[in-house]
C-alpha cells in the first residue's frame, strides 16, 4: 500500500471477525489499506499487524488515545465488543477519524442518538457493517422485488439464521455483550428485512418479540423471534438462535409469487 494513495484505516479489536474477515479484506480492496491496530494486548496487536500487513511506522497499540493521536490515520474499523462501541465511536469522531463499526452500532437508542450527533458535529462519516445488503444475489433479488415488482405487492418477509454457540461466547455475558443471537446475527436479519420493506409510503405500525433463554439460563437471548407489522399490512418475521445449526433462509412473499434463498454451509461452534 502506498500511504499517499490509499485510505489509511486502523482496526480496533483483533478478534475472529477482524482476523478472518476485515484484515484479509483490507488487503484485497483497492484504495484502502491497514495502517495500525489497537488491542488490549500488545502481543496480539503486534501479531495482527504483522499478519495483515499494517504499514504505519508504529502499527500496534494498546492505548486508544495514542492510537487515535496519529495524524496520518484517517479512518477506523471498530470490531470491539458491543458494549464498547459507543465509547470507541465517540473517541474516534472527536479525533477526526471516520468510522465503520461492526453491528450492532450501539446497545441503546440514547447511545445511537449521541454517536450520530457527535459524528455530525465533528464532520466524520459513520457507517455500520451490514454486508448482506451488498451480497450480489440479494441485490439482484432486491431490484426484482422493489423495482421490477416481479412478485407483486410485498406481503411477508421471513428470515432465519442460526449458529450453535457455547455459553463461553463473550456475547453470552453482560460484561461485554448486550444481546446474544440478536447481536451475533439477528441485527443482520432485521436490517436485510427492512431493506426489502423500506418505502416512503410504509412505516412500522407494531412489533413484538419472543425471547428464550432457558437452556443456558444466562442473561441474554438464546433464541429470539421478532415480528414487525407495517402500516400497509406487510409483516416481517426474524428467527435467530445460538442453540442449533440450520440452513440460513431468506423468504420473500408477494401477492403474485415468492422467492426463497437458502445457504447451507459447514457451521462452527463458537
Amino acid at each position: 500500500m502506498k500511504t499517499t494513495d490509499a485510505l489509511r484505516i486502523g482496526i480496533i479489536g483483533t478478534g475472529s471477525i477482524a482476523n478472518d474477515a476485515h484484515g484479509p479484506a483490507l488487503r484485497r480492496v483497492e484504495g484502502v489499506g491497514l495502517w495500525s491496530v489497537l488491542s488490549r494486548d500488545m502481543t496480539r496487536a503486534t501479531q495482527f499487524a504483522q499478519k495483515h500487513g499494517a504499514v504505519a511506522p508504529q502499527a500496534a497499540f494498546t492505548s486508544l488515545a495514542e492510537f487515535l493521536s496519529d495524524p496520518l490515520l484517517q479512518a477506523v474499523l471498530i470490531t470491539s465488543p458491543d458494549n464498547l462501541h459507543a465509547t470507541h465511536i465517540i473517541e474516534c469522531a472527536r479525533a477526526g477519524k471516520h468510522v465503520l463499526v461492526e453491528k450492532p452500532m450501539v446497545i441503546s437508542h440514547d447511545e445511537g442518538i449521541e454517536v450520530i450527533e457527535i459524528c455530525r458535529q465533528h464532520g466524520v462519516k459513520l457507517g455500520v457493517a451490514y454486508h448482506l445488503r451488498w451480497h450480489a444475489g440479494h441485490r439482484k433479488l432486491y431490484h426484482l422485488v422493489t423495482r421490477d415488482k416481479t412478485l407483486g405487492a410485498l406481503r411477508h418477509v421471513r428470515i432465519q439464521w442460526t449458529s450453535k454457540m457455547q455459553p463461553s461466547n463473550w456475547r453470552a455475558s453482560s460484561d461485554l455483550g448486550h444481546w446474544w443471537s440478536l447481536a451475533a446475527v439477528g441485527t443482520h436479519c432485521l436490517d436485510l428485512a427492512h431493506w426489502f420493506a423500506d418505502s416512503p409510503n410504509r412505516s412500522i405500525a407494531s412489533y413484538r418479540s419472543l425471547i428464550s433463554k432457558e437452556i443456558w439460563k444466562g442473561p441474554h437471548d438464546e433464541t429470539a423471534i421478532v415480528l414487525f407489522q407495517y402500516s400497509d399490512g406487510l409483516t416481517v418475521e426474524s428467527t435467530t438462535s445460538v442453540l442449533f445449526n440450520a440452513p440460513s433462509r431468506l423468504e420473500i412473499y408477494g401477492a403474485e409469487g415468492y422467492a426463497i434463498c437458502e445457504v447451507s454451509v459447514p457451521h462452527r461452534t463458537w
